[in-house]
């Protein structure tokens, strides 16, 4: 299962965040231990570098993409390995919407559209969706019709 979806800015703040199956008087300890470890490790990181972490069954993927952090977690059959095609798949879409590697003005300002992304990716803890292309037929809105 995939535990949590987080993104957050340089300074550690979080600007988007999905759990699933964390009780929440765990989400304050996650949410400090990820923003800490992309503190520890993603300073001169390269867009899109990987790192991997692990602590027990629980596996991290992270990365950096312009000025926006994002931290997958994942446990039982989300491994590293496929974190990293999750991770992929996310990267890709923001990067998608925001035109290029965002910067937090312009990944705030893309917000509503990056959370209808993500949910299409990821659905209550698991990976529903890959392609881009995909993602983006599916989060197309219509307009409302008179009925």
């Amino acid at each position: 299962m995939l535990l949590a979806v987080l993104f957050s800015n340089s300074e550690g703040n979080i600007l988007v965040e999905r759990f699933h199956g964390v009780p929440a008087e765990e989400r304050l300890h996650w949410r400090s231990f990820l923003v800490k470890l992309g503190a520890d490790n993603l300073k001169g990181a390269k867009n899109e570098e990987l790192f991997v972490a692990s602590h027990k069954s629980v596996y991290i993927v992270y990365t950096i993409l312009g000025d926006v952090c994002i931290y997958v977690v994942g446990k039982d059959e989300y491994d590293e390995l496929a974190l990293a095609e999750v991770i992929f798949a996310i990267t890709s879409t923001v990067k998608d919407v925001c035109s290029k590697p965002p910067t937090e003005r312009v990944f705030l300002d893309k917000y509503g559209k990056i959370c209808l992304c993500l949910d299409e990716i990821v659905w209550k803890g698991m990976l529903e969706n890959t392609d881009k292309d995909r993602v983006k037929r599916l989060i197309r809105l219509k307009p409302p019709t008179d009925v």
